[in-house]
């Protein structure tokens, strides 16, 4: 008799590397542009640049506008759906530089963050140049339209940075604060990437707030399973410490459901660690305990399949093809990466 070989287990995991594949060329011209645009005659500028923006990543941001503006049908010979990517990059990789200031990391991406070997004065004053850039890159688009969107979505992240620090290690934080924060810090950013590659491809009707929609929830979802990671990640999969937010004292979902569902003496003990900072040994290996007794690590990655799950549907008014089935392994692969 055939025996029967089951399968569960054996799904090959998802990737980016099939959207990867699909816009190689573009992104091997956004790769180039990036290095003529962080050029100067100031050497600290490329060289700090470069150890942050050349320091690898998955570069999703600009991949989301070459494949939005690809899926969009563009495929003119010009290189402006290049200057946006490139401009997208400098403008996160700018937030980077200061979110680091902000937050005295000393890793970024598993290596020594830009402030912990310049300095932070260095690190602020870099990503202004890297901001500076991203407009020029704009202007030489020369789309009044595609500038509206970048700008407020550069004011936005901004505003997101100050609504975290207003918040800091407040543990009666709403998760609807929270949510504002990573939709302003993060999920814009990804919004604003995909509109404007549907914008350079003349689409301003429904394929434009389709992929607005696909970005901020892909963004979303791409933010809660980074929160999540961090109490239960590896520091490979992080580009950082695992518990960089717990010692921070970061309020994120994990922490915000966890403290709502703990007892009295539980979240006298997030009062001490993340509102006083007073912590002490194996205090982040009791916090990740609270976390998985609460079920919040569950719950973080279940919002997290939502915000993903309404990313795919938006993508529904698009025809099939390659491209579109590599932005949907895009989605998956966002959320898989906490397994």
């Amino acid at each position: 008799m055939a025996k029967v070989v089951s399968l569960e287990g054996k799904r090959k995991a998802p990737s980016l590397e099939p959207l990867l594949a699909l816009c190689d060329g573009d992104m091997t011209q956004v790769d180039r542009e990036i290095v003529v645009r962080m050029r100067s005659p100031v050497s600290l500028i490329p060289e700090l640049a470069h150890h942050l923006v050349g320091a690898g990543g998955k570069r999703m941001r600009p991949l989301l506008t070459v494949a939005a503006a690809r899926l969009c049908g563009y495929e003119t010979s010009d290189d402006r759906h290049v200057k946006l990517a490139t401009c997208v990059e400098f403008i996160h990789s700018a937030t980077l530089l200061h979110d680091d200031v902000v937050d005295v990391s000393a890793l970024r991406r598993g290596k020594p963050s830009a402030n912990s070997l310049w300095g932070d004065k260095a690190s602020v004053l870099v990503g202004d140049f890297l901001f500076t850039r991203a407009f020029e890159l704009m202007v030489e688009v020369g789309s009044l339209d595609v500038l509206a969107v970048l700008s407020r979505a550069s004011s936005t992240i901004a505003e997101g940075e100050v609504l975290q620090l207003v918040s800091q290690r407040d543990t009666s934080t709403p998760e609807a604060t929270y949510l504002e924060v990573i939709k302003a810090k993060t999920a814009r950013l990804f919004a604003a990437a995909a509109e404007v590659g549907a914008m350079i491809a003349g689409h301003n009707g429904p394929e434009r707030v389709a992929l607005e929609s696909f970005g901020m929830n892909l963004g979303i979802a791409f933010q809660l399973v980074d929160d999540a990671l961090d109490y239960s990640g590896r520091e490979a999969q992080l580009g950082k410490s695992v518990g960089d937010d717990f010692r921070e004292g970061k309020i994120t979902l994990p922490v915000i459901l966890a403290f709502l569902r703990g007892r009295t003496v539980e979240r006298e003990f997030w009062k001490r660690t993340i509102e006083r900072l007073e912590q002490r040994d194996g205090d982040l290996e009791h916090a990740q305990a609270l976390i998985d007794r609460y079920g919040a690590l569950f719950d973080t990655l279940e919002r997290a399949r939502h915000y993903g799950a309404m990313a795919r549907d938006a993508l529904g008014l698009f025809p099939d093809s390659p491209l579109k089935a590599a932005l949907l392994e895009a989605v998956d692969f966002a959320i898989d990466r906490a397994h």
